[in-house]
């Protein structure tokens, strides 16, 4: 936007942050085809990053830095081989610490979009690592051209980002400590909303035979918690359950 306004960064961040310009998301969606629509409806069948930000010494002394200082940069060209040691070494000891010990033997899925860099649900490395202390983690990918079925495009990402807008980072330094201070002023009571809406965009989806002809539902989620009704999951119908399910078996 900055670009296209040609005017510099900082500038659209004060903007943002004094209420001049307001995001605003694109509810347009993608054209789906058959085999999306069956995608839709089976998430774990075979389908078609998040930048990592190293640490280098600077080269050369300027004014903001001398030579030697560690500066962060993010990997232009992110593969398979960094994406794997992040899930394996950050994403499975993070999930086993917080993972109730009771409920360790259930499946946990860790679900990735659709990007190339993101290795498959198959990659022996992960499977071996995700089996260690008990627990059974798997990877599946999110449905191709559903971004309502992302959890963290549906609502998180956009929370998030809602409190990063109120920041104005100058160099990537800056913009990871406000993604971070942003990840952890999130209420729990938001994310507990975000997974009720994508519940209610499963059932959408349902109704529709995996297609995406409808809007995200509204479910007045605030009232129905003051008025201590807020469920915490929603019920769909078994006509559609079963009415998707012989979809499936064609």
């Amino acid at each position: 936007m900055a670009f296209a306004m040609n005017i510099a960064k900082s500038t659209v961040f004060r903007r943002v942050k004094d209420g001049t310009l307001r995001p605003h998301s694109n509810s347009i969606k993608p054209q789906l085809i058959e085999g999306n629509k069956k995608h839709e409806l089976d998430p774990y069948r075979s389908y078609k990053s998040k930048n990592v930000v190293p640490k280098e010494p600077v080269k050369q002394n300027s004014k903001n830095r001398t030579t030697g200082t560690m500066e962060t940069k993010p990997i232009q060209l992110i593969t398979k081989d960094i994406t794997r040691p992040c899930l394996i070494e950050k994403v499975l000891p993070a999930i086993r610490a917080k993972w109730p010990a009771s409920n360790s033997n259930n499946p946990i899925f860790v679900q990735q979009d659709n990007a190339r860099p993101h290795i498959g649900n198959n990659d022996l490395e992960f499977i071996e690592a995700a089996r260690q202390d008990g627990f059974d983690i798997r990877l599946c990918f999110q449905p191709s051209n559903s971004p309502d079925l992302n959890v963290l495009d549906l609502g998180f990402l956009r929370a998030i980002q809602s409190l990063q807008y109120q920041k104005a980072p100058k160099n990537v330094d800056e913009l990871v400590e406000a993604v971070e201070r942003s990840f952890d002023e999130m209420k729990a009571k938001q994310l507990n909303h975000v997974f009720l809406t994508l519940q209610s965009c499963m059932i959408e989806v349902m109704k529709d035979s995996g297609g995406n002809n409808y809007k995200v539902p509204h479910l007045n989620k605030n009232g129905l918690e003051r008025e201590e009704n807020l469920p915490l999951q929603l019920h769909c119908d078994i006509d559609i359950v079963n009415k998707d399910l012989a979809l499936l078996q064609q």
